[in-house]
């Protein structure tokens, strides 16, 4: 040793070199731990450190993705829409916006491959996670290790990473409190979460997670709570949160509104803003965003409009009741962006006044075009088996599996007008105004063709772009955003995340876009696929073929468009150039091999069979809600709810049981010492109350039902199995709505106003037990 015991240490001979020491190595440890115990080791001062936490190169940026949901190419007000987006617009302004910009045609797979920069049937999300495990790696309803996310990747570099609002990239029956957690946000990399993990949930009544457990929303609509308030408001809190305690953390944000997804729903002064707005019908505001957009630049001028598409009602042969309730439908959508707009501009100015606002890339783009799921008329109420396809007669999932097709009664219906876009509404628009929204492209999202695919795409960041307000037209695709947050942060990929070898990153960074205003695309080829249907893009020309469910993919009709010269896929090439045709379906069948697409699957809903045996529930308080997707699936079939409870005496009072929201939905309660039942259809009440009293101390009680007749069905209200009284209900398909649950009380979305939510039981409940029969009644 240099220096001698207990005195300083002396400086080490000429030409010494500290010496690393490799970490993590437990050999090389132990064995230097000897050399210290005897005496012979060097001192720290003469060592070189390793440091275990990963540290961000000086300087580096953060980045903000703010992804839109359902919103089409002409939605946004800078893209030629008649809706007001004035912070969306302020974003482009100071920034660019694209008009080649392609995602997939649906949820959960633009997610997928945006977080991973792979394409999505390559990480196992063909579809959406809804449908589940296919048992082919194409489908197995959440993100394939090998393929890990952008949150991630920047953990690793020491990023602190923030995801709020939808989720969507995990399977639906892994979404309660009981897990399994491991494809939730914070275990795909993100350090905070807050938002909801299924496809769509209300803006008034939410179902929220916050990291790895449900939330309770802060607030109750009569409080003034709106879902994407709430996400603004933690979005600003994780911000703060890290400012305060690390300043110099660069972060990585991704921020998944609810909106535009049905139900579209805003508070009321929004909504009201846009009445009247829209009354000369969707035909001529078609024309109008066409025309807008060629003013401002953002279609080509030779761009022609296509003809409307297929089951578009022409707004001429609409009744007066009719277009009055198309009308509120849009001006509720229409306050659902404005809206939007208004808490994405709060998230901004948030990070202006941070002074974190020009270090950071701005990213906002939507996960497909606007929907078809609202058929030609809209509805008041959509439902979970609202997936409609155009190309199938107009009819739902649910209608093509032989279930009933909803229909609005358009008299009766207006007497509901000012419930749309508010807590007592599900509403969806229908094709006629989803056409507008994708002006001037060809139908809709699940759609191969430019209305699912092509979407507006705003990015701000100043240190790169010269030209503010530019707009650049070099075609790219969903899985170019990971490689390009990447470049602009400076971050190179790694070979191994977690343990796992990783696939190859598909995306082709756009970073080169933001300096080139005219420069070719560097992307050089692009596939798409979406329950069969198909699509191919090359050297800027674009085959595709809109498959229909059930048909022989060997029947389905190729399309060929120039995009370079035919912007909205107007003018069908396939007859003039056959050869080039060819090969462009060679070239799809190629490119669907090279990234895991096969086998081709177009089966709406879940790919794996489906036990229908009898199901049989426990529940015992206290526990969390039960979110929709996880509560049990009554219908029906015959069923029944029976409580193992403790009345303590006869001012015992409360919910027992409550399943469902204050739109569908029932409880079973106990006042006044009798049983009771509330029943909502559709937002429309009723009251059934038992005609005993109930006995004090242990008692067995509950609701029996049984479907009757015309789509009727009976509650009957049971105490110790006999029967003290009944309620009807006259539509039994909405008992399938009825989603979500709470025992003990009801406070999520209270059912029925005969209480003062949420009417927590004081008495105890034991479990309560839920038996839903396994074969239809006769």
């Amino acid at each position: 040793m240099w220096g001698g015991a207990g005195g300083p240490p002396t400086p080490p001979p000429a030409g010494h070199r500290p010496r690393r020491f490799p970490p993590g190595d437990g050999v090389h440890a132990a064995w230097d731990r000897r050399r210290f115990a005897a005496g012979q080791g060097p001192p720290y001062e003469e060592s070189e450190p390793d440091w275990l936490s990963p540290a961000p190169r000086d300087g580096a940026p953060n980045a903000l993705v703010i992804l839109l949901d359902d919103t089409g190419f002409g939605n946004l007000s800078c893209y030629g829409a008649p809706v007001e987006t004035p912070n969306m617009d302020a974003l482009a302004a100071s920034g660019l916006r694209y008009n080649s910009f392609h995602v997939t045609p649906l949820c959960s797979p633009t997610r997928a491959s945006l977080l991973t920069g792979r394409n999505h049937h390559a990480v196992g999300i063909s579809t959406i996670t809804g449908f589940g495990d296919s048992g082919y790696p194409n489908q197995r309803g959440r993100i394939s290790r090998h393929a890990a996310t952008l949150a991630e990747m920047l953990s690793e570099e020491g990023f602190a990473t923030f995801a709020l609002g939808k989720w969507h990239l995990n399977p639906p029956q892994h979404g309660s409190a009981a897990g399994p957690h491991d494809e939730w946000p914070l275990q795909r990399g993100f350090d905070r979460f807050y938002g909801f993990l299924p496809g769509a949930t209300p803006q008034f009544h939410p179902d929220l997670t916050r990291d790895n457990h449900p939330a309770t929303p802060p607030r109750t609509p009569a409080e003034g709570y709106h879902l994407t308030e709430d996400l603004v408001d933690h979005a600003i809190e994780f911000l703060n949160d890290l400012k305060a305690h690390r300043p110099d953390t660069p972060f990585f944000m991704y921020f998944a509104t609810g909106a535009m997804h049905y139900p579209h729903q805003a508070p009321k002064a929004y909504i009201d803003k846009y009445r009247g707005r829209f009354d000369e019908g969707w035909d001529i505001l078609r024309e109008r965003t066409f025309r807008r957009q060629i003013e401002l630049g953002i279609i080509p001028p030779e761009t022609r409009l296509p003809p409307s598409n297929p089951g578009v009602v022409p707004w001429e042969a609409l009744g007066r009741n009719e277009r009055a309730f198309v009308c509120r439908l849009q001006e509720a959508w229409a306050g659902f962006l404005d809206h939007t707009d208004a808490q994405i501009g709060r998230l901004i100015e948030h990070l202006r006044a941070m002074g974190q606002l020009d270090d950071t890339v701005v990213v906002l783009t939507a996960d497909n075009g606007a929907s078809q799921n609202g058929g030609p008329y809209g509805v008041m109420n959509a439902g979970p088996s609202g997936m409609r396809n155009a190309a199938n007669d107009g009819r739902t999932v649910g209608e093509r599996l032989g279930r009933p097709a909803p229909e609005e009664d358009f008299d009766a219906i207006q007497e509901r007008l000012d419930d749309i876009g508010g807590p007592k509404s599900n509403s969806d628009i229908p094709w006629g105004w989803s056409q507008v929204g994708n002006t001037p492209l060809r139908w809709y999202k699940q759609d191969t063709h430019g209305g699912g695919v092509r979407v507006p795409l705003i990015v701000r960041f100043p240190a790169a772009i010269q030209d503010d307000g530019g707009i650049r037209s070099q075609f790219h695709y969903v899985t170019d955003i990971a490689p390009t947050i990447l470049e602009i942060l400076g971050v190179e990929p790694r070979s191994h995340y977690r343990g796992y070898d990783q696939m190859p990153i598909a995306g082709t960074s756009l970073a080169y876009t933001l300096g080139d205003d005219d420069g070719a695309t560097r992307k050089p080829i692009q596939h798409f696929e979406m329950m069969g249907k198909r699509g191919l893009w090359h050297a800027g020309w674009k085959a595709v073929a809109r498959h229909e469910l059930g048909d022989d993919y060997g029947d389905d009709v190729w399309e060929l468009y120039h995009l370079d010269q035919d912007f909205s896929e107007c003018n069908d090439l396939a007859g003039a150039e056959p050869d080039r045709l060819r090969r462009m379906v060679d070239l799809w069948w190629a490119e669907a091999g090279r990234h895991g697409v096969l086998p081709l699957d177009d089966r709406f809903g879940a790919r794996r069979p489906v036990r229908r045996d009898a199901t049989a529930v426990r529940l015992v308080p206290p526990m969390s809600r039960v979110p929709r997707a996880q509560s049990p699936a009554l219908g029906r079939n015959p069923w029944s709810v029976i409580a193992d409870v403790e009345i303590r005496d006869a001012e015992t009072a409360g919910v027992i049981y409550s399943q469902g929201s204050s739109l569908d939905g029932f409880s079973l309660f106990v006042r006044n010492a009798a049983l009771g039942l509330a029943c909502n259809v559709l937002g429309s009440p009723a009251l059934g109350r038992a005609t005993t009293t109930l006995p004090q101390g242990r008692v067995n009680l509950g609701v029996l039902f049984e479907p009757g007749d015309n789509d009727a069905g009976t509650f009957t209200l049971v105490v110790e199995g006999r029967a003290v009284g009944s309620i009807g209900i006259p539509n039994v398909a909405r008992i399938s709505k009825m989603r979500g649950v709470e025992v003990g009380r009801d406070g999520h979305s209270p059912i029925s106003d005969a209480y003062d939510a949420p009417f927590e039981f004081t008495g105890t409940i034991h479990s309560v037990d839920v038996l839903i029969a396994d074969e239809p009644a006769p």
